[in-house]
């Protein structure tokens, strides 16, 4: 499920593709034109990617785009659209996946020793260049 701005709203804020959702079907969670590319599916036993490299290609960022796949556990997630207004409060478990491309977001554990890869486009320059806080 994929939520846009309600103050832009060409403009994506973030997909969800909770774990019972993916399927044998390849489901592309970001649209083609954002950095950060991810996809949910099932592979079934003997399915095969051939041998490949990715061609060198100049890519230009100017926003930092990140993904939250859980791996166990139950993390309660905040989103908020391009003016700092809360848009979707919801739980994320194990096997869910979220991409945010804009806009904040805030997370909060639920459970010890939940587990979740956290994956962005960098490089980093760290809390003061890259982060700007939301007070809500």
């Amino acid at each position: 499920m994929k939520f846009y701005s309600k103050v832009e709203p060409s403009k994506i804020l973030f997909s969800l593709l909770r774990f019972n959702q993916i399927t044998e079907k390849r489901t592309d969670i970001s649209p083609e034109d954002q950095f950060l590319q991810t996809s949910g599916r099932v592979l079934k036993k003997g399915f095969k990617v051939n041998a490949h490299k990715h061609n060198y290609l100049k890519r230009e960022t100017n926003i930092t785009q990140e993904a939250w796949v859980v791996l166990k556990g139950l993390i309660s997630v905040k989103f908020y659209d391009l003016d700092d207004k809360m848009i979707f409060e919801t739980k994320l478990s194990s096997g869910d996946c979220v991409t945010i491309f804009r806009g904040g977001h805030e997370l909060l554990v639920l459970e010890d020793n939940t587990l979740f890869y956290e994956i962005k486009n960098g490089p980093y320059y760290g809390v003061e260049t890259d982060k700007k806080q939301i007070n809500d």
